[in-house]
């Protein structure tokens, strides 16, 4: 998720990160070495299944 910076952002632990860039890619897939900030972990992981994603 892309938020406008610069930007402060709470872990559940009580710690506090900021960003001062003008633009924060926050991590929502879990995978982030880098977490909270996405470093582009998703796009290692596979494809999702097609299943339910309309007729064939």
């Amino acid at each position: 998720m892309l938020i406008e910076g610069p930007v402060e952002i709470t872990l559940p632990d009580g710690g506090v990160v900021r960003s001062d860039r003008f633009m924060a890619a926050v991590c929502l897939c879990g995978r982030s070495a880098r977490y909270p900030w996405c470093d582009t972990s998703h796009r290692r992981r596979p494809p999702r299944s097609r299943r339910g994603a309309g007729p064939e």
